[in-house]
């Protein structure tokens, strides 16, 4: 397996991580999490020998295959087939069923085999690169950011891949339900030092909480313990009688190490300015249609009330007219029929994925907030500046010089800045990071206005939305009810088993669902017992861990006071529970694959129905 050993990175003056230690065990499929910028993609660059570390080594295996998700695009081939079957290993190169599986998973269909690569979009494109590294069966994946481009269906597909993958992964995501539905371990970038347990992302998080207020406590004790031998010294070091004990205790000062206070990295703070309505009804929408030519017809007949206080969700496959939906009821677009109609008092903002066009280059950051509203005080643009992680002078950036994410965060600042009832919000949760995606979703469901929301997320979905919009195969559909009640009473299933197994007689709903939920009921039978044993292994390995830090702290005091009696008996009990961890790893490994074994099984069985 890879192993890092005491890992370091500069950019000039900026350290990014130092002293880093990593050893990737077999079978381990491991969740990379960070703030944006702390190193997360300069960590895969040194994997993948594309960076050089300041200091430290990084060992891989001889034969030990990595293959990463490449954002950039270069095809060779004519056609999306004969470009994927690229990637084929020797002996596999005639197994093209292998390529239109994997092609299908991510959303592409018969008639795009024929295409050429090059005639995608972008989104589609890296794509076609993700189909190529999964079909490359690699040893170790490194997936940056893949469900960036992935609708639900082709992220659902990935998801069930990813766990039947007899290999290991490394994978960075926003999207923290994919990232813990995948995932055994997690180990994140933070304050420049790498820590990794096993379990997901709200263990990590919740153990990450635990260990600040660890550390502070000790500061707290230590800075108390500073102020008295401090005082001791002041008062004693001039009287003959005492002056030996002060010196005594300047010597203890002198080797107590300094602990600094905790710097937490910025947080994107979200806080939607409600104009008051009268309104029950702020949207009323009907018999919407658009198409870009008469025989293009990307949604027809769409008809919905929006309540004041109600979000509506908009999901469905890729280029099916999701945003298109939204620009036409923003106004962007003209329907070709229908109806559009807002009450009176109805304000609203909207943030969508081409809106980044409507920035002007040679504006600064504060300029541009202005703009959306020029009765703010200088301190209220500062504020939302800040609030949107542009501090101080970078408040005074040029837009001209901002990355793509850093623009998303000017036109969320914008929609800031504006008093509304109604948000238009399309993939708001693109560049954001998991900490970010949290605040966004608490102020989506404080606002109390309504809100159309276009995204891939499920979690996203779970936590705002009432009702939903969803293109599918026949067009778009309104569904009145929530996501979970969707998957329940209509599910993706029904349109992929159609699209690929057309001979198949249809399949009774009421049958079908009485077997998904008896398939359910009987993997949680198997399961359960499964869950409660590794997660009574993830806390015994959390407790001894945490021991083992206690005794090599003694250990420590021990050797530096010359108490070898002590070195050779603390020696030996930390030696002790480092082999029970390793042992208790051992049971973890055995049990998680005994557990990911049953669920894909019974996700096999599931989705066979």
């Amino acid at each position: 397996m890879i192993q890092l050993s005491n890992i370091s990175k500069h950019f000039g003056e900026k350290e990014l991580f130092s002293n880093l230690d990593f050893r990737m065990n077999h079978g381990n499929r491991v969740g990379l999490v960070g703030r944006n910028g702390s190193g997360k993609s300069t960590l895969f660059k040194l994997i993948l020998a594309e960076e050089s570390p300041d200091d430290g080594e990084i060992s891989i295996p001889k034969g030990y295959k990595i293959g990463a998700l490449k954002q950039h695009l270069e095809f060779s081939e004519k056609t999306l087939r004969d470009e994927t079957a690229l990637a084929l290993n020797e002996e596999d190169k005639f197994s093209i069923y292998k390529v239109e599986k994997m092609l299908f998973g991510l959303g592409f269909t018969q008639d795009d085999l024929e295409k050429d690569p090059l005639s995608f979009s972008g989104g589609y494109q890296i794509r076609i690169n993700l189909a190529k590294l999964l079909i490359s069966e690699p040893n170790l994946l490194l997936l940056d950011e893949p469900t960036n481009y992935l609708d639900i269906l082709s992220l659902r597909w990935l998801r069930s891949f990813l766990n039947s993958f007899d290999g290991e992964v490394i994978l960075i995501t926003h999207d923290r339900d994919f990232m813990d539905s995948i995932t055994t371990h997690t180990m994140g970038i933070v304050r420049k030092t790498l820590s990794l347990i096993p379990g997901n992302t709200h263990k990590f998080y919740e153990q990450l909480a635990l260990n600040d207020e660890h550390y502070e406590k000790q500061r707290a004790s230590q800075d108390r313990k500073r102020k008295e031998l401090e005082d001791f010294i002041a008062k004693n070091k001039v009287r003959a009688s005492t002056a030996a004990q002060a010196q005594s205790k300047m010597k203890l000062l002198d080797k107590m190490e300094d602990m600094d206070s905790l710097i937490d990295d910025g947080t994107l703070e979200f806080d939607f300015n409600f104009k008051d309505t009268p309104a029950k009804v702020l949207l009323d929408v009907n018999d919407l249609s658009f198409g870009y030519k008469s025989n293009n017809i990307l949604f027809e007949n769409i008809s919905f009330a929006l309540k004041k206080g109600e979000t509506l969700g908009i999901i469905g496959k890729n280029g099916k007219g999701k945003s298109t939906l939204l620009n036409t009821i923003a106004g962007e677009l003209k329907q070709i029929t229908g109806d559009i109609n807002f009450h009176g008092t109805t304000s609203f903002a909207h943030f969508g994925q081409t809106n980044i066009a409507h920035l002007n280059p040679n504006n600064t950051i504060m300029d541009e907030i202005y703009l959306a509203n020029s009765k703010l005080s200088e301190a209220t643009v500062r504020g939302i500046c800040g609030s949107m992680m542009f501090s101080g002078d970078d408040a005074k950036k040029k837009v001209s010089l901002l990355s793509g994410g850093e623009k998303s965060r000017v036109m969320l600042g914008q929609i800031l800045a504006q008093d509304v009832n109604l948000l238009f919000l399309d993939e708001p949760t693109n560049h954001l990071d998991m900490q970010s995606i949290d605040s966004l979703t608490k102020a989506i469901k404080n606002f109390n206005g309504s809100c159309i929301i276009v995204t891939h997320s499920e979690a996203l979905l779970r936590a705002v939305c009432d009702r939903l919009i969803v293109f599918a195969k026949e067009g778009a559909q309104y569904f009145d009810g929530s996501y979970d009640e969707f998957l329940i009473k209509i599910g993706w299933d029904e349109e992929e088993v159609e699209e690929k197994v057309k001979t198949e007689p249809k399949v009774n709903k009421k049958e079908n669902t009485k077997q998904r939920k008896a398939l359910v009921s009987e993997r949680n039978k198997l399961t359960s017992p499964l869950k409660k044993e590794v997660e009574k292994l993830e806390n015994k390995i959390i407790e001894i861990e945490d021991l083992i830090e206690k005794e090599q702290a003694e250990l420590i005091q021990a050797s530096n006071s010359g108490d070898n009696s002590k070195v050779i008996e603390l020696s030996k009990i930390v030696r002790e529970n480092e082999n029970l961890v390793e042992e208790l790893f051992e049971k973890l490994e055995e049990t998680q694959i005994k557990l990911d074994d049953i669920n894909n099984e019974y996700e096999e069985k599931i989705q066979g129905l």
